[in-house]
Protein backbone atom coordinates (compact mmCIF):
# COMPACT_ATOMS: atom_id res chain seq x y z
CA UNK A 1 0.00 0.00 0.00
CA UNK A 2 1.20 3.51 -0.81
CA UNK A 3 1.79 6.09 1.93
CA UNK A 4 -0.70 8.95 1.93
CA UNK A 5 1.02 12.32 1.73
CA UNK A 6 0.25 16.01 2.21
CA UNK A 7 2.72 18.56 0.84
CA UNK A 8 2.78 21.87 2.74
CA UNK A 9 3.72 24.68 0.37
CA UNK A 10 3.37 28.17 -0.98
CA UNK A 11 3.10 27.65 -4.76
CA UNK A 12 6.70 26.91 -5.70
CA UNK A 13 8.94 24.44 -3.89
CA UNK A 14 5.88 22.28 -3.15
CA UNK A 15 5.13 21.66 -6.83
CA UNK A 16 8.80 21.04 -7.61
CA UNK A 17 9.13 18.49 -4.81
CA UNK A 18 6.02 16.73 -6.06
CA UNK A 19 7.29 16.67 -9.65
CA UNK A 20 10.74 15.25 -8.91
CA UNK A 21 10.04 12.99 -5.90
CA UNK A 22 6.38 11.95 -5.72
CA UNK A 23 4.69 12.24 -9.12
CA UNK A 24 5.85 8.93 -10.57
CA UNK A 25 6.57 7.09 -7.31
CA UNK A 26 3.96 4.38 -6.60
CA UNK A 27 5.07 4.20 -2.95
CA UNK A 28 3.30 7.52 -2.30
CA UNK A 29 -0.13 8.99 -2.96
CA UNK A 30 -0.32 12.77 -2.55
CA UNK A 31 -3.82 13.60 -1.32
CA UNK A 32 -3.44 17.39 -1.07
CA UNK A 33 -1.19 20.41 -1.15
CA UNK A 34 -1.65 23.08 1.49
CA UNK A 35 -0.96 26.76 0.84
CA UNK A 36 0.48 29.55 3.01
CA UNK A 37 2.29 32.94 2.83
CA UNK A 38 0.84 34.04 -0.54
CA UNK A 39 -2.75 35.39 -0.79
CA UNK A 40 -5.36 33.68 -2.96
CA UNK A 41 -3.34 30.59 -3.94
CA UNK A 42 -5.53 28.07 -2.09
CA UNK A 43 -8.77 26.82 -3.58
CA UNK A 44 -7.06 25.73 -6.79
CA UNK A 45 -6.26 22.28 -8.15
CA UNK A 46 -2.87 21.02 -9.30
CA UNK A 47 -4.15 19.86 -12.68
CA UNK A 48 -4.05 16.34 -14.06
CA UNK A 49 -1.94 17.57 -16.98
CA UNK A 50 0.84 18.34 -14.49
CA UNK A 51 0.07 15.73 -11.84
CA UNK A 52 0.22 12.82 -14.29
CA UNK A 53 -1.90 9.74 -14.98
CA UNK A 54 -1.84 8.57 -11.34
CA UNK A 55 -3.97 11.65 -10.48
CA UNK A 56 -6.84 11.77 -12.99
CA UNK A 57 -8.71 14.43 -10.96
CA UNK A 58 -5.63 16.44 -10.10
CA UNK A 59 -4.66 17.31 -6.52
CA UNK A 60 -6.54 19.87 -4.39
CA UNK A 61 -4.67 22.90 -2.98
CA UNK A 62 -6.17 23.79 0.39
CA UNK A 63 -5.42 26.39 3.09
CA UNK A 64 -2.75 25.31 5.58
CA UNK A 65 -5.20 26.09 8.39
CA UNK A 66 -7.14 22.99 7.30
CA UNK A 67 -4.18 20.63 7.77
CA UNK A 68 -5.55 18.87 10.91
CA UNK A 69 -8.82 18.09 9.14
CA UNK A 70 -7.02 16.94 5.98
CA UNK A 71 -4.74 14.59 7.94
CA UNK A 72 -7.60 13.07 9.93
CA UNK A 73 -10.09 12.66 7.07
CA UNK A 74 -7.53 11.20 4.65
CA UNK A 75 -5.64 9.03 7.14
CA UNK A 76 -2.42 10.82 6.11
CA UNK A 77 0.88 9.06 6.90
CA UNK A 78 3.37 11.76 5.93
CA UNK A 79 3.44 15.56 5.79
CA UNK A 80 6.26 17.16 3.76
CA UNK A 81 7.22 20.77 4.49
CA UNK A 82 7.99 22.35 1.13
CA UNK A 83 8.28 26.10 1.50
CA UNK A 84 10.87 28.49 2.79
CA UNK A 85 11.57 31.63 4.83
CA UNK A 86 10.58 30.21 8.19
CA UNK A 87 12.41 30.65 11.45
CA UNK A 88 13.70 27.39 12.95
CA UNK A 89 11.21 27.67 15.79
CA UNK A 90 8.32 27.96 13.30
CA UNK A 91 9.45 24.81 11.51
CA UNK A 92 9.44 22.82 14.73
CA UNK A 93 6.03 24.17 15.75
CA UNK A 94 4.68 22.88 12.43
CA UNK A 95 6.45 19.56 12.94
CA UNK A 96 5.03 19.21 16.45
CA UNK A 97 1.48 19.77 15.23
CA UNK A 98 1.92 17.16 12.50
CA UNK A 99 3.41 14.61 14.91
CA UNK A 100 0.56 15.21 17.35
CA UNK A 101 -1.82 14.24 14.55
CA UNK A 102 0.02 10.90 14.26
CA UNK A 103 1.75 11.53 10.91
CA UNK A 104 5.44 11.66 10.05
CA UNK A 105 7.09 14.97 9.19
CA UNK A 106 9.64 15.28 6.39
CA UNK A 107 12.09 17.81 4.94
CA UNK A 108 13.48 16.98 1.49
CA UNK A 109 17.10 17.92 0.78
CA UNK A 110 19.21 18.95 -2.22
CA UNK A 111 20.23 15.42 -3.27
CA UNK A 112 16.60 14.35 -3.72
CA UNK A 113 15.40 17.55 -5.41
CA UNK A 114 18.20 19.18 -7.43
CA UNK A 115 18.20 18.74 -11.19
CA UNK A 116 21.48 18.45 -13.11
CA UNK A 117 22.33 20.78 -15.99
CA UNK A 118 24.80 20.16 -18.81
CA UNK A 119 25.87 23.80 -18.43
CA UNK A 120 27.74 25.65 -15.66
CA UNK A 121 25.29 26.89 -13.02
CA UNK A 122 25.84 29.89 -10.74
CA UNK A 123 23.27 29.87 -7.93
CA UNK A 124 22.40 32.92 -5.85
CA UNK A 125 20.53 32.15 -2.65
CA UNK A 126 19.90 33.99 0.61
CA UNK A 127 19.61 33.49 4.34
CA UNK A 128 16.34 35.47 4.44
CA UNK A 129 13.95 37.20 2.04
CA UNK A 130 14.99 40.81 1.47
CA UNK A 131 18.72 40.21 1.89
CA UNK A 132 19.40 41.67 -1.55
CA UNK A 133 20.06 38.54 -3.59
CA UNK A 134 18.46 40.13 -6.68
CA UNK A 135 21.18 42.80 -6.76
CA UNK A 136 23.81 40.07 -6.46
CA UNK A 137 22.16 38.15 -9.29
CA UNK A 138 22.20 41.22 -11.54
CA UNK A 139 25.83 41.85 -10.60
CA UNK A 140 26.75 38.28 -11.58
CA UNK A 141 24.79 38.33 -14.85
CA UNK A 142 26.41 41.67 -15.73
CA UNK A 143 29.89 40.19 -15.29
CA UNK A 144 28.98 37.18 -17.41
CA UNK A 145 27.34 39.17 -20.19
CA UNK A 146 30.26 41.59 -20.40
CA UNK A 147 32.48 38.54 -20.84
CA UNK A 148 30.41 37.52 -23.86
CA UNK A 149 28.45 34.75 -22.17
CA UNK A 150 24.91 33.88 -23.21
CA UNK A 151 23.12 33.90 -19.86
CA UNK A 152 19.80 32.31 -18.97
CA UNK A 153 18.33 33.34 -15.62
CA UNK A 154 16.17 30.65 -14.07
CA UNK A 155 13.98 32.15 -11.37
CA UNK A 156 12.50 30.38 -8.39
CA UNK A 157 8.80 29.72 -9.16
CA UNK A 158 5.91 32.08 -8.55
CA UNK A 159 2.99 30.23 -10.23
CA UNK A 160 0.06 32.02 -8.65
CA UNK A 161 -2.35 31.87 -11.59
CA UNK A 162 -3.58 29.20 -14.02
CA UNK A 163 -1.03 26.43 -13.55
CA UNK A 164 -1.78 24.92 -16.96
CA UNK A 165 -0.51 28.12 -18.59
CA UNK A 166 2.59 28.35 -16.39
CA UNK A 167 4.33 25.02 -17.04
CA UNK A 168 7.44 26.68 -18.53
CA UNK A 169 7.63 30.41 -19.22
CA UNK A 170 10.16 32.59 -21.04
CA UNK A 171 10.34 36.34 -20.33
CA UNK A 172 12.42 38.32 -22.82
CA UNK A 173 10.40 41.55 -23.15
CA UNK A 174 8.22 43.71 -20.91
CA UNK A 175 5.29 42.72 -23.10
CA UNK A 176 5.81 39.12 -21.97
CA UNK A 177 4.90 40.25 -18.44
CA UNK A 178 1.55 41.49 -19.74
CA UNK A 179 1.02 38.41 -21.92
CA UNK A 180 1.43 36.07 -18.95
CA UNK A 181 -0.66 38.31 -16.65
CA UNK A 182 2.14 38.57 -14.09
CA UNK A 183 1.50 39.62 -10.52
CA UNK A 184 3.42 42.53 -9.01
CA UNK A 185 5.72 40.08 -7.21
CA UNK A 186 6.59 38.40 -10.51
CA UNK A 187 7.16 41.75 -12.18
CA UNK A 188 9.43 42.83 -9.31
CA UNK A 189 11.72 39.90 -10.05
CA UNK A 190 11.54 39.71 -13.84
CA UNK A 191 11.42 43.34 -14.92
CA UNK A 192 14.93 44.41 -13.77
CA UNK A 193 16.42 41.40 -15.55
CA UNK A 194 14.59 42.18 -18.77
CA UNK A 195 15.66 45.84 -18.63
CA UNK A 196 19.26 44.66 -18.16
CA UNK A 197 19.03 42.44 -21.25
CA UNK A 198 18.59 39.09 -19.49
CA UNK A 199 16.03 36.47 -20.45
CA UNK A 200 14.23 34.88 -17.51
CA UNK A 201 12.77 31.37 -17.31
CA UNK A 202 10.32 30.17 -14.68
CA UNK A 203 7.22 28.03 -14.29
CA UNK A 204 5.96 24.88 -12.60
CA UNK A 205 7.87 21.99 -14.18
CA UNK A 206 11.55 22.79 -13.79
CA UNK A 207 12.74 19.91 -15.94
CA UNK A 208 11.02 21.66 -18.82
CA UNK A 209 12.14 25.11 -17.62
CA UNK A 210 15.76 23.93 -17.54
CA UNK A 211 15.47 22.37 -21.01
CA UNK A 212 14.23 25.66 -22.47
CA UNK A 213 16.95 27.67 -20.76
CA UNK A 214 19.73 25.36 -21.91
CA UNK A 215 18.68 25.86 -25.52
CA UNK A 216 19.38 29.60 -25.32
CA UNK A 217 22.49 29.84 -23.13
CA UNK A 218 25.98 28.68 -22.28
CA UNK A 219 25.66 29.45 -18.56
CA UNK A 220 22.72 29.23 -16.17
CA UNK A 221 22.18 31.67 -13.29
CA UNK A 222 19.76 30.46 -10.62
CA UNK A 223 17.94 33.43 -9.06
CA UNK A 224 16.56 32.05 -5.82
CA UNK A 225 13.31 32.95 -4.13
CA UNK A 226 12.85 33.63 -0.42
CA UNK A 227 15.75 31.78 1.22
CA UNK A 228 15.22 28.49 -0.56
CA UNK A 229 18.10 26.36 -1.82
CA UNK A 230 18.45 25.82 -5.59
CA UNK A 231 16.39 23.47 -7.73
CA UNK A 232 19.46 22.96 -9.98
CA UNK A 233 22.83 21.64 -8.84
CA UNK A 234 25.25 24.58 -8.84
CA UNK A 235 28.86 24.84 -9.96
CA UNK A 236 29.15 27.83 -7.62
CA UNK A 237 26.75 28.66 -4.78
CA UNK A 238 26.52 32.19 -3.42
CA UNK A 239 24.52 32.86 -0.24
CA UNK A 240 23.52 36.43 0.63
CA UNK A 241 23.26 37.35 4.31
CA UNK A 242 21.60 40.53 5.58
CA UNK A 243 23.80 42.69 7.80
CA UNK A 244 20.67 44.34 9.19
CA UNK A 245 19.41 41.01 10.57
CA UNK A 246 22.36 39.37 12.35
CA UNK A 247 21.59 35.93 13.71
CA UNK A 248 18.95 35.08 11.16
CA UNK A 249 21.61 33.54 8.91
CA UNK A 250 21.76 30.71 11.48
CA UNK A 251 18.16 30.88 12.70
CA UNK A 252 16.09 30.47 9.54
CA UNK A 253 14.98 27.58 7.35
CA UNK A 254 16.50 26.81 4.95
CA UNK A 255 18.69 29.93 5.08
CA UNK A 256 21.17 28.21 7.38
CA UNK A 257 21.37 25.37 4.84
CA UNK A 258 22.44 27.88 2.19
CA UNK A 259 25.06 29.30 4.54
CA UNK A 260 26.45 25.83 5.23
CA UNK A 261 26.58 24.90 1.51
CA UNK A 262 27.88 28.24 0.19
CA UNK A 263 31.15 28.69 -1.68
CA UNK A 264 30.78 32.46 -1.21
CA UNK A 265 28.83 34.31 1.47
CA UNK A 266 27.97 37.91 0.58
CA UNK A 267 27.20 40.00 3.65
CA UNK A 268 25.02 42.69 2.12
CA UNK A 269 23.91 46.15 3.37
CA UNK A 270 27.12 46.60 5.35
CA UNK A 271 27.08 50.28 4.38
CA UNK A 272 24.01 50.86 6.59
CA UNK A 273 24.52 48.23 9.32
CA UNK A 274 26.29 48.50 12.69
CA UNK A 275 29.84 47.14 12.55
CA UNK A 276 29.12 44.71 15.40
CA UNK A 277 26.30 43.15 13.36
CA UNK A 278 28.71 42.49 10.49
CA UNK A 279 31.29 41.02 12.88
CA UNK A 280 28.63 38.76 14.40
CA UNK A 281 27.71 37.34 10.99
CA UNK A 282 31.38 36.85 10.14
CA UNK A 283 31.86 34.88 13.36
CA UNK A 284 28.91 32.64 12.47
CA UNK A 285 30.29 32.03 8.98
CA UNK A 286 33.73 31.24 10.37
CA UNK A 287 32.22 28.79 12.84
CA UNK A 288 29.81 27.01 10.50
CA UNK A 289 31.44 27.23 7.07
CA UNK A 290 35.09 28.24 7.41
CA UNK A 291 35.86 27.26 3.80
CA UNK A 292 33.47 29.87 2.38
CA UNK A 293 34.93 33.08 0.97
CA UNK A 294 33.31 36.18 2.45
CA UNK A 295 32.48 39.41 0.62
CA UNK A 296 31.00 42.53 2.22
CA UNK A 297 28.82 44.73 0.01
CA UNK A 298 26.44 47.68 0.05
CA UNK A 299 23.70 49.15 -2.11
CA UNK A 300 23.89 51.98 -4.61
CA UNK A 301 20.58 53.85 -4.73
CA UNK A 302 19.40 55.47 -7.97
CA UNK A 303 16.32 57.55 -8.61
CA UNK A 304 15.61 60.31 -11.09
CA UNK A 305 14.18 63.37 -9.30
CA UNK A 306 15.07 62.39 -5.73
CA UNK A 307 16.40 65.89 -5.01
CA UNK A 308 12.82 67.18 -5.37
CA UNK A 309 11.63 65.33 -2.26
CA UNK A 310 13.81 67.25 0.21
CA UNK A 311 11.50 68.72 2.84
CA UNK A 312 8.43 67.15 1.19
CA UNK A 313 5.96 64.59 2.53
CA UNK A 314 6.29 61.22 0.84
CA UNK A 315 4.56 57.82 0.89
CA UNK A 316 6.96 54.92 0.47
CA UNK A 317 6.11 51.71 -1.41
CA UNK A 318 8.37 48.75 -0.62
CA UNK A 319 8.83 45.30 -2.13
CA UNK A 320 5.99 43.18 -0.73
CA UNK A 321 7.66 39.91 0.39
CA UNK A 322 10.54 41.80 2.03
CA UNK A 323 8.24 43.52 4.52
CA UNK A 324 5.68 40.72 4.91
CA UNK A 325 7.06 37.22 5.48
CA UNK A 326 10.60 38.61 5.07
CA UNK A 327 10.14 40.29 8.44
CA UNK A 328 11.69 43.71 7.70
CA UNK A 329 9.91 46.85 8.86
CA UNK A 330 11.04 48.79 5.79
CA UNK A 331 13.38 48.61 2.80
CA UNK A 332 15.50 50.74 0.52
CA UNK A 333 12.65 53.16 -0.30
CA UNK A 334 12.41 54.32 3.31
CA UNK A 335 16.21 54.64 3.51
CA UNK A 336 16.27 56.71 0.30
CA UNK A 337 13.54 59.01 1.63
CA UNK A 338 15.53 59.62 4.81
CA UNK A 339 18.79 60.18 2.92
CA UNK A 340 17.17 62.86 0.77
CA UNK A 341 15.52 64.68 3.66
CA UNK A 342 11.87 63.78 3.05
CA UNK A 343 9.22 63.31 5.74
CA UNK A 344 7.72 59.81 5.47
CA UNK A 345 3.95 59.81 6.00
CA UNK A 346 2.48 56.88 7.89
CA UNK A 347 -0.02 55.37 5.41
CA UNK A 348 -1.98 53.05 7.70
CA UNK A 349 -5.03 55.29 8.13
CA UNK A 350 -5.34 55.58 4.37
CA UNK A 351 -5.05 51.83 3.72
CA UNK A 352 -8.02 50.03 2.21
CA UNK A 353 -9.02 46.44 1.54
CA UNK A 354 -6.20 43.92 1.26
CA UNK A 355 -3.56 46.52 2.10
CA UNK A 356 -5.24 47.21 5.44
CA UNK A 357 -5.51 43.45 6.02
CA UNK A 358 -1.78 43.08 5.33
CA UNK A 359 -0.95 45.53 8.13
CA UNK A 360 -3.11 43.48 10.50
CA UNK A 361 -1.47 40.23 9.45
CA UNK A 362 2.09 41.65 9.65
CA UNK A 363 2.09 44.21 12.50
CA UNK A 364 5.89 44.61 12.31
CA UNK A 365 5.60 46.61 9.05
CA UNK A 366 6.75 50.19 9.51
CA UNK A 367 5.35 53.39 7.92
CA UNK A 368 5.59 51.98 4.40
CA UNK A 369 3.16 50.44 1.92
CA UNK A 370 3.80 46.81 0.87
CA UNK A 371 3.43 46.39 -2.89
CA UNK A 372 0.80 43.66 -2.67
CA UNK A 373 -0.46 42.77 -6.10
CA UNK A 374 -1.33 39.09 -6.38
CA UNK A 375 -4.69 39.90 -7.96
CA UNK A 376 -6.37 42.77 -9.77
CA UNK A 377 -8.30 43.57 -6.60
CA UNK A 378 -5.07 43.93 -4.63
CA UNK A 379 -3.64 46.17 -7.35
CA UNK A 380 -6.80 48.29 -7.12
CA UNK A 381 -6.43 48.44 -3.32
CA UNK A 382 -2.81 49.55 -3.69
CA UNK A 383 -3.77 52.31 -6.12
CA UNK A 384 -6.62 53.55 -3.90
CA UNK A 385 -4.39 53.51 -0.81
CA UNK A 386 -1.77 55.60 -2.62
CA UNK A 387 -4.40 58.08 -3.74
CA UNK A 388 -5.79 58.41 -0.20
CA UNK A 389 -2.43 59.12 1.48
CA UNK A 390 -1.91 62.84 2.03
CA UNK A 391 1.56 63.48 0.65
CA UNK A 392 3.46 65.29 -2.11
CA UNK A 393 5.29 62.37 -3.73
CA UNK A 394 5.22 58.59 -3.85
CA UNK A 395 8.61 56.88 -3.51
CA UNK A 396 8.33 53.48 -5.16
CA UNK A 397 11.11 51.03 -4.29
CA UNK A 398 9.38 48.06 -5.83
CA UNK A 399 11.52 46.96 -8.81
CA UNK A 400 8.49 47.03 -11.10
CA UNK A 401 7.22 50.17 -12.80
CA UNK A 402 3.88 50.81 -11.13
CA UNK A 403 2.89 53.30 -13.84
CA UNK A 404 2.57 50.34 -16.23
CA UNK A 405 -0.23 49.06 -13.98
CA UNK A 406 -2.15 52.19 -12.96
CA UNK A 407 -2.16 55.98 -12.79
CA UNK A 408 -2.22 57.91 -9.51
CA UNK A 409 -3.05 61.47 -8.44
CA UNK A 410 0.54 62.06 -7.24
CA UNK A 411 3.93 61.94 -8.95
CA UNK A 412 5.85 58.67 -8.52
CA UNK A 413 9.62 58.66 -8.13
CA UNK A 414 11.07 55.23 -8.76
CA UNK A 415 14.03 54.18 -6.66
CA UNK A 416 16.25 51.32 -7.78
CA UNK A 417 19.29 49.85 -6.17
CA UNK A 418 22.28 47.88 -7.39
CA UNK A 419 25.09 46.05 -5.66
CA UNK A 420 28.13 48.03 -4.55
CA UNK A 421 31.02 45.54 -4.45
CA UNK A 422 33.06 48.12 -2.50
CA UNK A 423 36.13 47.23 -4.54
CA UNK A 424 36.12 43.55 -3.58
CA UNK A 425 36.72 40.87 -6.21
CA UNK A 426 35.63 37.65 -4.51
CA UNK A 427 32.88 36.83 -7.03
CA UNK A 428 35.03 37.95 -9.96
CA UNK A 429 37.87 35.69 -8.77
CA UNK A 430 35.61 32.65 -8.54
CA UNK A 431 34.05 33.24 -11.96
CA UNK A 432 37.56 33.50 -13.40
CA UNK A 433 38.56 30.29 -11.66
CA UNK A 434 35.63 28.56 -13.37
CA UNK A 435 36.69 30.03 -16.72
CA UNK A 436 33.43 31.92 -17.13
CA UNK A 437 34.91 35.42 -17.40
Amino acid sequence: MSRRVVIMGAAGRDFHNFNVVFRENPEYEVVAFTAAQIPNIAGRVYPQELAGPRYPRGIPILPEEELPRIVRENDVDLVVLSYSDLLHEEVMHKASRVLALGADFMLLGPKATMLKSRLPVIAITATRTGSGKSTVTRYVTGLLRRAGRRVAVIRHPMPYGDLRKQVAQRFATLEDLDRYGCTIEEREEYEPHIRAGNTVYAGVDYREVLRLAEEDADVIVWDGGNNDFPFIEPSLLIAVADALRPGQEVGSYPGETNLLMADIVVINKTDTAPSEAVKSIMRNISSLNPKARVMTTGSKVFGEGLEAIRGKRVAVVEDGPTVTHGGLSHGIGFIAAERYGAAVVDPREAAVGSIRETYLQYPHIGPVIPSMGYSQQQINDLRETLERVECDYIISATPTDLTRLFKTNKPIIHVRYELDDMGQTVIIDELRRLGLI
